[in-house]
């Protein structure tokens, strides 16, 4: 009688094959953390610093053939169990604490945002699947939305890695020139804080502009950020179905992003349940660790001639909707805040 079955034999097998590229898009994404420690780079998330250092790892060094199927462990499982954990940051009191016209401004500025980007990336000729990227990265919340929504479009490595540059140029500038303009523009703390918090793209370029401002300015960009972060499962799950409904071939059909629920699931105990406080930075961190370790798969996988065949309007796209999201923001702000 065999001491092992052959399906178990075959999952042994799939699990040390995996192995090499774990470790290795562990090893970038220990860097990255390294390096946001640096005086500097603490204004870039992990996330960033982790697809930004596999690029270079990868059309340097070069990725080897046998640490594929690892990194695509990476991509898949532990980026969406890190999506799952973001929800763990996020508390429906959030929602409350900026107000009715608030929440009101995150809503608006970012599903205008999203649809005029999808309609700006037809008009520039941009790829559809780096357009959605792109849309979400800019009016969400940078990375994590990238990698959120490329679990239903399904797009290219060099197409997530070209959304994230994206959104870490424009979200970097923003962060340095919003601060200025709103000393122009005579906003006080509070409108400050709703303006970064419903247009910089990334929660800590947010963190990074808003409390030049002060407390008040910081905290309330802060929570209007988060509130952003929450709107992510709706817009996931709302492109998942448009998707599937564009599609025809049912086998060609984008999966249900069933990780969204569990984001859901997860803003829900944080809601509802008192965590431990020695739990929520062991929970932060976790969710930072697996979404860096699933952005450096991609960057692993990212070659810079892939990102150049892009071309220029991809560019121009991120851009465009940068400046939108800003622009409208700052309307809004003025009208309703």
């Amino acid at each position: 009688m065999p001491l092992s079955s052959p399906s178990l034999a075959t999952s042994q097998l799939q699990l040390t094959d995996a192995v090499p590229g774990i470790v290795l898009a562990g090893i970038v994404t220990g860097a990255a953390f390294s390096l946001h420690e640096v005086p500097g780079f603490g204004l870039f998330s992990p996330m960033i610093l982790a697809v930004i250092i596999g690029i270079l790892f990868a059309n340097v060094v070069g990725t080897p053939q046998g640490s594929l199927a690892g990194i695509g462990v990476c991509q898949r499982n532990l980026l969406r169990l890190g999506i799952v954990f973001l929800g763990f940051q996020v508390t429906a009191g959030q929602f409350v604490a900026i107000g009715v016209s608030g929440l009101a401004i995150a809503a608006l500025a970012l599903s205008t945002t999203f649809f005029f980007t999808l309609f700006a990336g037809r008009l520039l000729g941009v790829e559809t699947g780096l357009t959605q990227l792109i849309a979400a990265g800019t009016s969400i919340c940078g990375a994590s939305a990238i990698a959120a929504v490329n679990g239903v479009t399904k797009a290219r490595d060099q197409d997530v890695a070209y959304a994230v540059a994206m959104v870490t140029l424009f979200g970097t500038l923003a962060m340095l020139a919003l601060p200025p303009l709103a000393i122009v523009l005579g906003l006080d703390a509070r409108e400050f804080g709703l303006w970064a918090g419903a247009s910089i793209h990334e929660v800590a370029q947010v963190v990074g502009a808003s409390f030049q401002a002060g407390p008040v300015a910081g905290e309330t960009g802060t929570i209007a950020k988060l509130a952003r972060v929450t709107m992510l499962a709706p817009m996931v799950l709302l492109l998942g179905v448009f998707l599937r409904g564009k599609t025809s071939d049912a086998t060609a059909r984008p999966p249900i992003p069933w990780f969204i629920f569990g984001f859901i699931a997860a803003v829900l105990l944080n809601s509802l349940v008192e965590l431990p406080h020695w739990m929520r930075p062991v929970l932060t961190l976790m969710t930072s660790l697996l979404l860096a370790l699933g952005l450096a798969g991609m960057g692993l996988k990212t070659e810079f001639t892939q990102i150049r065949a892009l071309g220029a309007r991809p560019l121009l796209l991120a851009l465009t909707a940068a400046v939108f999201i800003a622009s409208l923001s700052l309307m809004l702000v003025k009208i309703v805040g």
